[in-house]
């Protein structure tokens, strides 16, 4: 008999014997699989995570008991098993239920977690909050072995272990985020995995383990544990120094052995740390072959897993900067990429696979990525430091103290900028240029097309430019060409004029150009003489561009792919209002909220800035 169709809530498994733990996997995969071969969304990390879910509800008394995903990719089966079965086949869609857990959506999603690393320092204060408020429950922060890699993860486990809270981490280790895991704790952590001295009294100890008299046996056998470790392989345990107990690691494949480990780990106090091993894609034969493109791949046939691919011959922004950089790089011997964990997601893999040496995957840790793109800039070398606009907020200190206060030139490229579409509220890209703009020493530009990008690239390299933000927005460009195009210098902080008249002005920034310039030709259509401006740069502004604009009309609109308050917008009235011209700016792009999942062209014209909106503004 089929089990998931049944469930509505978790407490239901709670009563369910091995076999019907491991059917309940087998089926919620199923699910997973169907589900997102036709609504796409991240399935192989939830696919690993299958087992951690089911596990986590029959031992635990959810939601009274908080559990905190990081991030929310891994959390699909969590989703299904608590209430939303059918609420998952529209996960991601706009008006559906997010890709991520979050407070608003469901009592079982104790925390909101679209962004890594988050997880133990939200548990731990939940934690802490049991203990003052005598509400006995327990909390877990599940991360994966990605994830560990941020610094938040350490802070929280540094502070964890002071407090001695009562906390488990589960660390959910795949040996992959979305591209392989590089650096000093991935290492540790395959050798801790792979230990054969380890592993062998680890085996004595979970065999000879009953119910009796449990605790005292564990810390004592651990005790044993951790001084075979270190005398096998010259490892220390990095956890206990941090103060956390640390077991495993185990199958977190295995429902049985998780199951009844979570059960013994239930008992003991204080802040402990669960090593899990798992599969990325699990039990599903593509996504286990190739984790890297299963970790989001799209629509694809669940039967064969052949994938639909797009027929565009367009390139990709992504694809013009990886290339771009690789050929900048060929001419320039100082420079170097930098990445936290995004090289095929930002295409920086291609310069990686010319020259390995010159390029360094930092691993989630957008913070260090700036930073240590300052030091390579103090001494002497040029950085593209890549990343995602929105996991650039987590930047934004190191951006102000170590690279604009010190006026060390940072190239950073800010790929996803804008609306990003289904991923929701927590990776729009919507604060970048906003936030940044109030940064002394920084210049901050938006091309408008594949050319103007990779002429930005090749510009911010000269002497004339300082420390540079270039953001561009997911996705498939104009149509432009630009392969083989020769390089040509752009003028930091020039606008372009894109037409002339006198009834309106549109200035626009970014891509927003190219559905300006076609409401600006169907409002011509009309009768209507507009002024249209391609900023190109929210900083510097082009005063002279407003300057014009004010001496030919008294209406202005600016339009961008961006927050209002604080970008292009703000410039332009603030720079208005100063100068005492009598001129109204109309604001168009991104509105002072957050905007949730939707395909782009949905959310553009809930934020009131898709083509129809700006010829309406025009025409009103």
């Amino acid at each position: 008999m089929a089990l998931l169709e049944h469930i509505d809530d978790p407490s239901q498994i709670r009563g369910y014997d091995v076999a019907q733990l491991r059917q309940l996997c087998s089926e919620l995969r199923d699910y997973i699989v169907k589900c997102c071969s036709e609504n796409p969304g991240h399935i192989g990390a939830s696919l690993g995570a299958v087992e951690i879910a089911v596990a986590l509800h029959k031992v635990f008394n959810t939601p009274a008991d908080k559990i905190v995903w990081d991030v929310g990719h891994q959390a699909y089966a969590h989703k299904i098993l608590t209430g939303r079965r059918e609420a998952f086949r529209k996960n991601r869609k706009i008006d559906g239920i997010s890709g991520f857990p979050r407070r608003d959506e469901s009592p079982y999603d104790s925390f909101g977690t679209g962004h890594s690393s988050t997880s133990i320092s939200a548990a731990l204060g939940m934690a802490v909050a049991s203990k003052l408020s005598g509400d006995k429950h327990h909390s877990i922060a599940v991360i994966g072995d990605g994830a560990m890699t941020g610094g938040l993860a350490f802070e929280g486990l540094n502070n964890a272990g002071a407090l001695n809270a009562d906390l488990l981490v589960i660390l959910n280790d795949n040996q992959i985020s979305i591209d392989r895991n590089t650096g000093a704790l991935h290492k540790y952590l395959v050798r801790v995995a792979t230990s054969r001295h380890y592993n062998n009294l680890k085996n004595k100890i979970w065999n000879r383990i009953g119910a009796s008299r449990f605790r005292d046996f564990l810390q004592t056998m651990f005790r044993n544990a951790k001084h075979t470790v270190r005398k096998g392989d010259g490892s220390s345990s990095l956890f206990e120094a941090l103060g956390m107990r640390y077991f495993g690691p185990i199958d977190g494949n295995d429902i049985e052995i998780l199951t009844d480990t979570l059960v013994r780990l239930k008992e003991i106090p204080g802040p402990k740390l669960l090593h899990v091993i798992t599969v990325k894609g699990k039990g599903y034969k593509p996504a286990e072959e190739n984790q890297t493109i299963w970790h989001a791949p799209g629509k694809f046939d669940s039967r064969t897993g052949e994938r639909t691919t797009s027929k565009k011959s367009v390139s990709k922004y992504q694809e013009v900067f990886g290339n771009t950089l690789l050929e900048l790089a060929r001419k320039n011997g100082t420079i170097v990429g930098i990445t936290p964990a995004m090289a095929s997601g930002c295409s920086m893999d291609i310069m990686m696979r010319e020259m390995p040496e010159r390029v360094f995957d930092v691993g989630i840790a957008e913070q260090h990525a700036v930073t240590f793109s300052a030091g390579l800039a103090a001494d002497g070398l040029l950085p593209f430091c890549n990343i995602y606009s929105s996991f650039s907020q987590r930047a934004f200190d190191s951006i102000i103290h170590d690279v604009a206060l010190q006026g060390l030139k940072v190239i950073l490229c800010l790929d996803r900028g804008g609306i990003v579409g289904e991923d929701g509220a927590t990776h729009h890209g919507a604060f970048d240029m906003a936030a940044c703009r109030v940064i002394p020493n920084l210049t901050i530009a938006a091309p408008s097309d594949e050319l103007e990008l990779r002429n930005m690239m090749y510009s911010a390299t000269l002497p004339q430019y300082r420390a540079t933000i270039i953001r561009y927005p997911r996705g498939y460009g104009q149509g432009v060409k630009w392969k083989d195009e020769s390089f040509t210098f752009i003028e930091e902080g020039r606008a372009v004029k894109v037409t002339d008249g006198e009834d309106v002005a549109v200035l626009s920034v970014g891509t927003v150009k190219h559905s300006v310039a076609e409401a600006v030709r169907k409002a011509g259509e009309k009768g209507k003489k507009v002024l249209h401006y391609d900023m190109r740069f929210v900083k510097p502004l082009d005063t002279d561009a407003v300057d014009y604009a004010c001496s030919r009309t008294s209406r202005i609109i600016t339009v961008e792919d961006g927050a209002v308050t604080g970008g292009l917008h703000a410039a332009v009235a603030e720079y208005v209002t100063g100068k005492g011209y009598n001129c109204t700016v109309t604001a168009l792009g991104i509105p002072d909220r957050f905007v949730e999942q939707g395909t782009p062209e949905q959310l553009y014209a809930e934020c009131g800035f898709s083509e129809e909106d700006i010829l309406s503004a025009i025409l009103s």
